[in-house]
């Protein structure tokens, strides 16, 4: 019974259909306290679902404010033209629409057991694997998220989960055709979420340190997957030179996003009062200037007010650091102790443990010389800090909660089984090693 039951609970099927139901048991849930016409619109009325409705009806990339404003940069095109396909298949605004995209999010964080099991089997062991992907199947971020939100996070944290698995592969990879593929499976990650752009360097130079270490040849390699990247992102800034006569390599929205988060009027937490998509005066003077002039006045208005009000600054950088790790308050404890709702108080915690064992993971795999600690440890160090100088939003964390739920996961079975269960034995074409 006892290996039975431990081969159940580190099946990644098992984990797959646990995920799977819970995330169509909270979608059935939520359809039953909605009504049909409110799901069917309400969720596309923001940026992506109004560039998808553009390209869809055959106006193009553009007017992400629900009226024609004309071609757009607002955020790179992958999400938008799955979105855009949807309604091409379904209609737009309806309920076989809404369903289509909600189950194609619920899909892609299923999904994300798979390559945050096998990562975290590299990197620890099969327990460690199976412990990662248990915690993301019950995580609650990632059960309400891909129902509530149009957003590309879930197919970004899919995305995500992926390139971890592929560059800790990829650093004992000699094969062009695996650096090739890895190559392009960063093309389509910049083309769904422009953010992840900061993590490709400091990946790509860890596989190549890695093998630089054991006195391989790379830079035919390194350099094969820089050029398919461009090549992917090549297109996109083609289109963005021709539309708007400037460089726009990924997207143009950095300028309002800064301003958001940083002006006289910015409060503690985000309201969306200034925004161009709900603030008609904005909007018109964005339609006046045209997108790329009016980012560019927001960005020298945010940095201007940035230099200048240097205190109230690191007040706004902490609350949004907070409100990145607490899962979307800057005052969880109040927040906690203030309402009645247990599944509140829940989530919070949930997400507050995990930003709490994200930090003793990195530290557990550096002070243990776990040799895929870098990797792990990047990409929640350095992806947040985009949002801790703009905006913090739930589902921007999304992306990368799979690795906070793997150092996680770390951190729990150090705490209950001690060092030798986060030690790995792998095996190379030139014998075993511990890693």
């Amino acid at each position: 019974m006892k290996k039975a039951l431990r081969a159940a609970a580190t099946s990644i099927w098992v984990i797959l259909l646990v995920a799977l139901a819970l995330r169509l048991g909270f979608l059935w849930q939520y359809r039953l306290i909605h009504p049909k016409q409110a799901v069917s619109v309400i969720p596309f009325l923001f940026e992506s679902g109004n560039i998808a409705h553009s390209l869809a009806t055959g106006h193009g990339f553009s007017s992400p404010f629900r009226v024609d404003t004309g071609p757009t940069a607002w955020m790179t095109p992958g999400y938008p033209l799955l979105l855009a396909g949807i309604f091409r298949l379904f209609g737009a605004y309806t309920f076989p629409a809404w369903a289509a995209a909600v189950l194609l999010n619920i899909l892609c964080c299923t999904l994300v057991c798979v390559p945050i099991f096998y990562a975290g089997k590299r990197i620890g062991g099969l327990g460690l694997g199976a412990s990662a992907a248990w915690l993301w199947a019950v995580f609650p971020n990632a059960i309400l998220i891909p129902v509530e939100s149009m957003w590309d996070a879930s197919l970004s944290a899919l995305l995500v989960a992926t390139i971890l698995w592929a560059t800790i592969a990829l650093a004992e990879s000699e094969r062009m055709r695996d650096w090739c593929a890895y190559g392009l499976l960063w093309g389509v990650a910049l083309m769904v979420n422009a953010t992840l752009a900061a993590l490709f360097p400091l990946l790509l130079g860890w596989a190549v340190y890695r093998q630089h270490q054991q006195e391989r040849s790379w830079v035919g390699r390194a350099a094969a997957a820089v050029a398919i990247v461009v090549l992917c992102c090549l297109p996109w800034t083609i289109r963005n030179y021709r539309v708007f006569h400037q460089f726009v390599p990924l997207r143009s929205v950095l300028g309002l996003q800064l301003w958001l988060g940083n002006n006289e009027q910015t409060q503690d937490i985000f309201r969306g009062d200034l925004h161009p998509i709900y603030n008609a005066t904005e909007r018109e003077h964005y339609i006046a200037l045209g997108e790329i002039a009016y980012m560019h006045e927001k960005r020298q208005e945010a940095v201007q007010y940035m230099v200048s009000h240097p205190g109230r600054e690191a007040h706004l950088i902490a609350n949004r650091f907070i409100s990145i790790w607490s899962g979307g308050t800057p005052n969880p404890a109040t927040d906690f102790l203030g309402t009645p709702s247990l599944w509140f108080r829940s989530i919070l915690a949930f997400n507050l443990l995990a930003a709490v064992g994200a930090l003793c993971g990195i530290i557990i795999l550096f002070r243990n010389q776990n040799a895929f600690a870098f990797p792990v440890a990047v990409l929640p160090v350095v992806y947040p800090w985009a949002y801790y100088l703009t905006l913090a939003l739930p589902r921007y964390r999304l992306p990368i909660d799979p690795i906070v739920l793997l150092l996680t996961a770390v951190a729990l079975r150090q705490t209950i089984y001690g060092r030798k269960q986060v030690m790995a034995q792998s095996t190379t074409s030139k014998g075993r090693r511990r890693v």
